[in-house]
């Protein structure tokens, strides 16, 4: 039987609603995406729901979910994925936390991402709550940009807590933690907030550039230690994922997949696409079967309500990663491509939401169907997938 490839293009948060700003259609329908619309006139289109019923659409589940793992069986929470990626190990007893560094300005969560915090300016706040609260039972990790964990050891399991990105321009008290460890915390983000406020220094520079700049930290997507079994063992084929994102990392790297590092590799517009590519044929070349190319600028821009942004990533998206992936197929008989969003993330929302997104599969053993653009309008009428049948369906499809 003939051995395969496979390459999953993933623009994270690219599916939306439609937009009056653009004559009623969504921004995969206005963008020019000639080389997503190639995918799906040499294969076909569909729609595929990626959050269970009862999970929130979040990166953690819907990114779980495409890569053929189900969510009710094995999801515990994003920031126990992100410690696996960071090399963290989580005792029994020990809840891992996302820590976004935020922009709150009078009890409005201004920003998610603290004006997108450079990475060397967060090391150092880290460094700073590392040394004014960390003990024996707290612990801080310093990831990318805004992007960080918090360990704590027995306590913080009975939870509810809130993305900030879910947020932006709302009254914070509303969404604050809640359940029986919330008290406890509360005051670890409030002992946060005043060794932030001395940080002096970085906010004086922040200002004088007219940024946005962090003025607390948001602990949420919290979750014990999380295991999966590989992908060899689940699926019989071996892969690697390439993404700036450490929970898309922590999960190639749970599932046993190759981490490749791109350097250049930012989470946002104008990403280093060509070493992304370039990381995705190494891998087929170093003889591995499957390439999980993620690009997170779709989804960043889209938290930020930026349309203009959002188109532009997308379209940077179908340039530089899509096109490039069909030139290699066009060398080779045996890439089989699937292009797609992990969820949508509409700009009227700014934060994500659960609808079925559509996906573009192309390449040897996938029948063709009648589809002549990728968009959601498009795969209106199909039959709706869940991520891991999807995925079986991707690496096992034989033509009809």
């Amino acid at each position: 039987m003939k051995k395969y490839k496979y390459a999953m293009l993933v623009g994270d948060g690219m599916a939306d609603f439609p937009i009056e700003e653009l004559g009623g259609k969504t921004p995969l329908q206005y963008a020019s995406t000639p080389n997503m619309d190639r995918v799906v006139k040499t294969g076909k289109i569909g729609l595929v729901s990626t959050v269970p019923d009862g999970y929130p659409p979040g990166s953690d589940v819907a990114n779980m979910s495409l890569m053929g793992y189900d969510p009710a069986k094995y999801y515990s929470g994003r920031a126990p994925v992100e410690a696996a990626s960071m090399g963290i190990a989580l005792n029994p007893g020990d809840i891992a936390f996302r820590c976004n560094f935020v922009t709150v300005n009078d009890g409005i969560m201004k920003d998610y991402s603290a004006g997108h915090i450079e990475t060397a300016d967060a090391a150092k706040l880290i460094a700073m709550l590392s040394e004014a609260l960390g003990n024996d039972k707290i612990a801080f990790y310093p990831g990318v940009s805004y992007r960080h964990l918090l360990v704590i050891r027995g306590a913080g399991g009975d939870l509810r807590c809130t993305p900030p990105h879910d947020i932006t321009g709302r009254q914070i008290k509303e969404y604050l933690p809640q359940g029986d460890d919330r008290d406890f915390i509360l005051s670890i983000m409030d002992h946060a907030r005043e060794v932030l406020s001395k940080a002096s220094a970085y906010q004086n520079s922040m200002r004088e550039n007219g940024k946005d700049f962090a003025t607390d930290i948001w602990l949420w997507g919290q979750g014990p230690a999380v295991t999966l079994p590989s992908l060899y063992d689940k699926f019989g084929i071996t892969g690697s994922v390439i993404s700036a994102v450490d929970l898309i990392r922590g999960l190639g790297k749970l599932a046993g997949m190759t981490v490749r590092i791109v350097p250049g590799a930012t989470g946002y517009l104008g990403t280093n696409y060509a070493g992304k590519v370039a990381a995705a044929i190494a891998a087929f070349e170093n003889g591995e079967d499957f390439a999980f190319v993620h690009i997170e600028a779709p989804d960043e821009t889209s938290h930020e309500g930026s349309l203009q942004k959002k188109l532009q990533a997308i379209e940077e998206f179908d340039t530089n990663v899509v096109g490039p992936m069909l030139d290699v197929q066009q060398k080779r008989d045996d890439l089989r491509i699937i292009v797609l969003p992990d969820h949508a993330t509409p700009i009227s929302l700014r934060t994500h939401d659960a609808m079925p997104v559509p996906f573009g599969m192309n390449g040897p053993g996938v029948a063709a169907d009648t589809a002549a653009v990728y968009c959601e309008k498009a795969a209106q009428g199909s039959k709706i997938a869940d991520g891991p049948s999807l995925f079986e369906e991707f690496i096992n499809q034989v033509k009809q």
